[in-house]
């Protein structure tokens, strides 16, 4: 038995056993039986507003989850491969250089690479790089002492 029928029970109950409040002891449970009714009443409308809230919610995360799904399935090479504007050249080579300050991953082309520096995208830390040409001259001087 929920609390609102528990509490409609308890008014016919005081009403069937001719309970009133011409004594001390009636008054005390006609009160005691009213304030049950009251508590019943706003427990039913919290679980109303409860049932609301919940359903609301259960929309959020499904939109949420179908975001997520669109956004971590995002995956560059499927998308350079479906790509039709000449805007990503398979034959390009990408440098990888990770961040020594966030750890961010970020893709440099050879002209991003040709510039010498950069921000970081993730944190605006500039990033500065040897161009291919300078670090083929450092690895064959190296090479060079190593003999």
């Amino acid at each position: 038995m929920d609390v609102a029928r528990k509490a409609a029970y308890l008014q016919g109950l005081a009403k069937g056993l001719g309970i009133d409040d011409s004594t001390k002891e009636g008054k005390l449970l006609l009160a005691l039986v009213d304030a049950f009714g009251d508590l019943a009443e706003e427990v039913s409308d919290m679980e109303d507003a409860w049932s609301e809230l919940d359903e609301a919610i259960d929309v959020l995360d499904d939109d949420l989850q179908t975001l997520e799904e669109d956004f971590y399935s995002f995956d560059e090479a499927e998308d350079d491969d479906d790509c039709d504007c000449g805007c990503c050249d398979e034959e390009e080579e990408l440098y990888e250089v990770t961040c020594p300050q966030c750890g961010e991953t970020v893709y440099l082309d050879p002209e991003m690479l040709e510039e010498g520096e950069m921000n970081c995208p993730n944190c605006n830390e500039l990033l500065e790089f040897i161009k291919p040409e300078e670090l083929d001259e450092i690895l064959a001087e190296e090479e060079d002492q190593k003999d």
